[in-house]
């Protein structure tokens, strides 16, 4: 192994390990942090999906050293700490917390900070996030329902949450190229500022932060900096680049879309289903909790449908229905309730031979990849920026699509079938 990553949440994790397999990089996905002994050697890239996004911040931060620990024994050369493009955290955490304490477990001085992807429309200026042509704080992840963001400057909302000090790596310099940064980072140490927020706008901006950061022990930001990583190990001679799959073959089955997220784009995927003709079954928080609705009845009504196109059994809303029933349920009960109906939907039509399924939203997947006890996933071709197939190694044979609630284009859950085989 030669690069070691921690995701905060599981299709975080797949952004990155499709990433890395862009990149030539032999990658697996494994969804826990591995046991002792595990052979991970057959790797170039480990990415350990954990769920401490949102969690409290002392378990974040344990979970996180764990998983260090396990890569750094299965031969890790460097870590990567990976969050959200758009740096979905609270004041207390959990991203500054968790970075801290891992450069602190491997004695480094510095680690760079970059959320930007800017293929799907995430850039960094000026040490302010912008999420396509506003500002983090004016985008909907202001109304985000754990995490909402009302700060787009990183500097400030990366140092209220470590007492580490913070500083920048303005776009001119970044512009400059790999050799600038370093330059920078250097000067930056002699200010004790040890991390290092990188604007970027351009993919080659990612490449040059990424080849500048070749010597580092850890690297924090979203999958975007990976572009600039498998070409370190290449130019090292420690690996060769190996061809990104192009499709998939995937088990004779029954095709399924779970939609959990309450993002804009999952809303809008939503929405193109439905116009495109998918039958459709919507959920409400407020029926699940009274009864009305239960996972019995979702697999039901999913098997009732025709064969000929995959059933969407979604939960997205708009932000005020969103709210009002966490108003009624408690924020995070309203949530759960979803995750539990969703997750335990997808076992049960997994037993009835759905062995396709695309599910959007990281709460969703997570709970949905744990209902079925699927461990580790092998990396397959990308159907949108940051979302591949995947394939289910051990265990149950299916084929997963686990999607990020903002990624996307609008037709994703209608085209992504056209990948398999």
């Amino acid at each position: 192994m030669l690069l070691g990553c921690i995701a905060d949440d599981l299709t975080g994790a797949t952004d990155l390990a499709l990433m890395l397999t862009r990149g030539g990089m032999r990658t697996v996905q494994v969804m826990q942090v591995p046991d002792k002994g595990t052979d991970l050697s057959g790797f170039d890239a480990v990415v350990v999906a954990l769920k401490t996004r949102t969690c409290p911040v002392g378990e974040a931060v344990s979970l996180s050293l764990a998983a260090a620990d396990a890569l750094l024994a299965g031969g890790a050369r460097q870590l990567f700490f990976k969050y959200c493009s758009t740096f979905d955290s609270t004041d207390e955490g959990n991203i500054g917390p968790v970075a801290e304490a891992l450069l602190n477990h491997l004695g480094a001085r510095q680690a760079i900070v970059c959320p930007a992807f800017p293929t799907n429309k995430r850039t960094v200026y000026q040490g302010n996030l912008f999420v396509g042509d506003v500002p983090l704080a004016e985008s909907p992840m202001k109304d985000h329902p754990l995490t909402p963001m009302r700060d787009s400057n990183l500097v400030r909302v990366l140092q209220r949450q470590t007492k580490l000090k913070v500083g920048l790596v303005p776009f001119a310099v970044v512009d400059a190229g790999a050799e600038a940064i370093k330059i920078t980072m250097a000067a930056a140490d002699q200010r004790d500022e040890h991390f290092l927020v990188l604007d970027a706008i351009t993919d080659r901006h990612l490449v040059d932060m990424g080849t500048a950061a070749a010597g580092m022990k850890l690297i924090t930001g979203g999958s975007g900096v990976a572009l600039g990583l498998p070409a370190n190990f290449v130019r090292q001679g420690l690996m060769k680049a190996a061809a990104a799959p192009a499709s998939m073959r995937a088990p004779t089955g029954r095709a399924l879309i779970l939609a959990g997220s309450c993002s804009a784009a999952t809303r809008g995927q939503v929405q193109a289903a439905i116009a495109a003709g998918l039958p459709t079954l919507r959920l409400d928080p407020l029926a699940l909790a009274s009864g009305e609705m239960n996972s019995a009845r979702i697999i039901a009504w999913a098997k009732d449908q025709s064969a000929e196109r995959p059933p969407l059994v979604y939960s997205s809303a708009d932000p005020d229905t969103v709210a009002t029933a966490q108003a009624k349920l408690g924020r995070d009960k309203a949530g759960v309730i979803v995750e539990e109906a969703l997750a335990n939907a997808a076992i049960g039509l997994a037993d009835a031979g759905f062995s396709r399924m695309i599910v959007a939203g990281g709460e969703t997947s997570g709970a949905v990849v744990n209902g079925l006890g699927v461990t580790t996933l092998e990396i397959g071709p990308e159907i949108d920026p940051g979302v591949p197939w995947t394939r289910a190694i051990g265990g149950r044979d299916m084929v997963l699509a686990l999607k990020s609630g903002n990624f996307g284009a609008p037709d994703f859950f209608l085209k992504a079938w056209d990948k398999l085989s």
